[in-house]
Formats: C-alpha cells, structure tokens, sequence
C-alpha cells in the first residue's frame, strides 16, 4: 500500500478511544468493537496511542501500549487492507525511538509525532528529534494545540518540518487560524504540497478547513481529510460529509449553518468551557450511550465529565438530531456482531 497516496486520496482518520472496564482494565471486546465500527462506517484509517487513547497508556507502568497497539492493527488489517494505521508516538528521544521501532514492528504504517515534551526545547532540537523518528517510520506531524499539552510552534518549524523526506501528512490542531495558517504557509513554501497531506484536527473549525482553498502566493493547498478526536463519535456521519464536501466544496449558507452545528457539538464534547478537561470523558459518554463503551471510565479516575458537561451533550443531542441518528440506527443494527 502507498501510504502516502492513501493519505493524499482524503480520509476520515478517527482518533481510537481506550476502552475500560469498571476497574479501569482494558476491554478488549469492547476495544475490538470500536474498531469494528470505525470500519464498518467507512473510516480510511485509524490513529491509536493519541490524545483520545490517553497519554497515559505510554507509561510503562500501564502495560497497555503494545496491546491496544496491536489490537487496532489487527482489527484493521484483517477486515480492511488499505486502513491507513497510525501510532502516537511521544516521550523524548529514547522513547519516541523506541514506540516507533514497536509501531514499526507491529506493522503501522506511520505515527504522528507528539512534541509536548520538548516544551522548552530550541527549534534545531525539535526537528533533529523528528528526523531521528523519520528514520524509523514515515511521520504524521502534530500541531497539539497548548491547552492539552501541546506549545506554540512555528512557521520557521514547519517550514523546515516539512523538508523532511520521511514526512507523510500534518495533523494540524492547534485550535487557532493564525498557527494553522503558519502550517499551510510552511507546506506550500517547501514545494511539497502535492506530497505531504494537509489533515485537519481542528474539531473546531472541521467544516470551514475542509472547504477553504488556502493560497500563498499564487499556489494553493487543500486539507484533504481530517485526524480527529471529533470523529471518534457519529463517524458515518463524518464519513458522509467528507465525501459530499470532497465531490462539491463550494461555501454555501446551509454548510456555514453545519460548521457552526459541529463546532456548538464538539464545544459541549470536549469540554471547551472548563479547558477541555473533559474532552475525553465527552468522547466516552457519546460511545456509551450508543452502546459501544460500557461506561466513560479513563486511567485517571478523577478524569470525568465536568459539571454541567452531561446537560451540555444532552442539549446537543437534543439540537442536532442529523448529527447522530444515522450511527446511533447503525450501531443499533451491528453492535451485537461487532461485540463478539
């Protein structure tokens, strides 16, 4: 499989949830099921080990990173070939090399490369740790935007980022025009446009990214799919309007009315009024009721949903009934199956 030509082809990319038990173990029935269901609704590919997997499955204490790596990959590869599968990868040097080896071993074919603990580090430093992954695996680069870890990084990073031969695609989730607008600037001004894919993990602006023609001087680029926590939740539905918005990008009054829906929707899953301190229990009380997670239980036991944050998915579900009903009626019909 060309990777690279997958990922410039446009693809729905979930960001995969960890599922736990009530005593906060992996669930590998309901871990293989969350899979099954990216699948099922069309998902191109899958991004396992990331924020919404929780940072913490990298510590070695939990013993997860190898299994929940390998069971995605697994899933993915025998149901559907061509899943674009994409490990987190994060830590400094030594570990980073060495979460690459891993996803290498298990047969990813790339990883998107966290920075978050370079927080203080020189711009030479940063992208001398990114080629020493690139060595290993094609890289997915990460604009984590700071409020979850991440730092600002600039368009003099990025510029030189994107020189790297090795990189493949860019998540770029900063959560902010300006940073976002350094990254396509960057891509463009290296000439290589036409080979590193512009992902968007903007879950706040999903809809206007994927519209926009972005053009400096005098050439344009295009984010062509998206690498989204967002996405994790009412995925066949995300694989629908990526597919309507690639076949007819035009800007029109009912697709502004959609970004705002989208943007009010994940503004109430991930939490932003309290920081996104629940942005992943959000992501787990969406699965949850559908039937996919037993329950929003994360690492952390104290991580959960903020107050007020419940009646805020409530009010969602209750405005946006077009965002949802179609997964809900299709996890409804499958869930049996993909649980076994």
């Amino acid at each position: 499989m060309n990777v690279r030509a997958r990922l410039k082809a446009g693809l729905v990319i979930p960001a995969h949830p960890l599922a736990l038990d009530a005593n906060r173990k992996l669930d590998e029935r309901r871990q293989r099921a969350l899979t099954r269901y990216y699948l099922a609704a069309g998902a191109g590919g899958i991004a396992v080990g990331v924020h919404t997997t929780q940072f913490a499955i990298h510590d070695a204490a939990t013993g997860l990173l190898r299994p929940v790596l390998a069971l995605a990959h697994e899933e993915a590869k025998s149901r559907a070939p061509e899943t674009v599968t994409i490990a987190g990868v994060c830590g400094d040097r030594k570990q980073a090399v060495s979460e690459a080896e891993l996803a290498r071993s298990l047969g990813y074919d790339a990883v998107l490369l966290s920075l978050a603990a370079f927080k203080t580090a020189p711009e030479h430093e940063l992208l001398d740790h990114c080629r020493a992954i690139a060595s290993v695996i094609p890289v997915v680069g990460f604009y984590l935007q700071p409020a979850v870890g991440g730092r600002i990084l600039p368009y003099s990073f990025w510029r030189k980022f994107a020189e790297i031969a090795e990189v493949v695609a860019i998540k770029v989730a900063p959560f902010n025009r300006y940073q976002t607008l350094d990254v396509v600037r960057a891509v463009i001004d290296s000439g290589r446009a036409n080979e590193i894919a512009l992902y968007t993990g903007n879950d706040d602006n999903i809809v206007i990214d994927l519209i926009t023609p972005f053009t400096f001087g005098g050439k344009t680029a295009r984010f062509v799919g998206g690498l989204l926590g967002h996405w994790a939740v009412w995925t066949q539905h995300a694989v629908s309007m990526l597919a309507t918005l690639k076949q007819n990008p035009d800007l029109t009054p009912e697709r502004l009315t959609l970004a705002q829906q989208i943007t009010d929707a994940n503004a109430a899953i991930f939490d932003s009024a309290n920081r996104f301190r629940g942005c992943i229990p959000g992501i787990h009380e969406i699965l949850r009721r559908q039937g996919l997670l037993a329950g929003r239980w994360c690492l952390d036991p104290n991580e959960d949903l903020s107050p007020g944050q419940s009646d805020e998915i409530d009010r969602i579900c209750r405005s946006y009934p077009h965002l949802r009903r179609g997964d809900e009626q299709f996890i409804a019909a499958h869930l049996d199956d993909w649980l076994r």
